[in-house]
């Protein structure tokens, strides 16, 4: 197995866990779990609604196919985890809780990066080399994807 695929399944891996088992603390309103949504100054009912998200965000990662569902998926986990780390700070929680929130954004950007062809709709732009006066150089040119 190549290091980016290995890179690509141990970071989704993670990730797709933390937030299945997250997502379902928050589904079922574990005690814990409202405790701390309480603590930071959100009501109960969003514990559904980002459970809820949490749960079909690792669907959405996890099976084939849907690269541009995907795509909203990783955002998605992306702006859950800065803002609870935006959340836990702002309430003067111990840096743990705020290195937590850090690690599954940073994995979330780390699965993204490192996934196949086939689970991204594309490249933006394709490298090009070119010469400029006998020098190669290297330009990007978009590219239009579906």
């Amino acid at each position: 197995m190549k290091v980016k695929s290995i890179t690509y399944w141990t970071s989704t891996g993670i990730l797709t866990l933390g937030l299945f088992t997250g997502g379902l603390s928050q589904l079922t309103h574990q005690q814990d779990t409202a405790a701390a949504i309480q603590h930071l100054g959100y009501p109960l009912y969003f514990m559904t609604i980002i459970g809820t998200w949490k749960v079909l965000a690792v669907g959405a990662l996890l099976a084939p196919g849907f690269t541009r569902l995907k795509e909203w998926a990783y955002a998605g986990v992306f702006f859950n985890m800065t803002g609870a780390m935006i959340s836990h700070l702002a309430c003067g929680d111990p840096a743990w809780r705020v290195i937590v929130a850090l690690s599954f954004a940073a994995l979330a950007v780390i699965s993204w990066g490192t996934r196949p062809a086939s689970r991204t709709l594309g490249t933006l732009f394709s490298a090009t080399t070119v010469s400029l006066n006998g020098l190669p150089m290297v330009t990007s040119s978009p590219r239009h994807s579906s």
